[in-house]
This record gives structure tokens, C-alpha cells and sequence, in this order.
């Protein structure tokens, strides 16, 4: 398990990926981080809600409802037009910031 702070900073980058790949809801996203990540990431409510609230302010997600055949109809999350443009920027400023930590790490 990772500090949290390092998982909360990079969660926004996280969500717009996995969104640029499909439309999912919360619950789905959670779980999708921890599979890829080997358990390392757990993204908890009280940090994913807000981050995809907040991405959908900035308009690089939105939102619509799905019905369910069982259960109640869920919320899915997609990304925008700025959001894969949020996107690759986030990833080369993460990249870039890689790079600088494994040079002063000597990695």
C-alpha cells in the first residue's frame, strides 16, 4: 500500500485513463484501480466521489444514469473532448515527473 497522499495525487490521472478506455461508475473504477494496480491502490469513497466531482466541474468527465436489469440504475462517468486533451497532459507532466525523482533517487 502506497502513502495516501501519493495515491490521491495522481488519482485524477488515474480516473481520466481508465475512462478514456470505457465508461464506468464509481464502484467499477474503485475496483478496476485495485485490480491493475495488485491491491496497491484502494481508493476509498470519501476520495473517489470527490475527485470525480470535481473532474466533472472542470468538464473533463461527465455523467449519465444507466438502468439496471437487476438493481438500481448506477451513475457512469465518461470522459470529454478536454478530458483526453486533461489527459495527455497529466501524462507527460507525470512522465516528466518520474524521470526527475528516479535521477535524484539514482534509479
Amino acid at each position: 500500500m502506497f502513502n495516501r497522499e501519493l495515491v490521491k495525487g495522481s488519482t485524477s490521472l488515474l480516473l481520466l485513463h481508465l475512462l478514456e478506455e470505457q465508461d464506468m461508475y464509481g464502484y467499477q473504477l474503485s475496483k478496476e484501480m485495485e485490480r491493475r494496480s495488485d491491491d496497491a491502490f484502494h481508493v476509498k469513497e470519501g476520495t473517489l466521489y470527490p475527485a470525480l466531482k470535481k473532474l466533472e466541474e472542470q468538464g473533463y468527465i461527465d455523467s449519465y444514469w444507466q438502468e439496471q436489469d437487476k438493481g438500481p440504475a448506477r451513475k457512469y462517468y465518461r470522459i470529454t473532448k478536454d478530458g483526453k486533451e486533461a489527459l495527455l497532459k497529466k501524462s507527460k507532466e507525470w512522465n516528466r515527473f518520474v524521470g526527475v525523482m528516479s535521477k535524484v533517487l539514482g534509479d
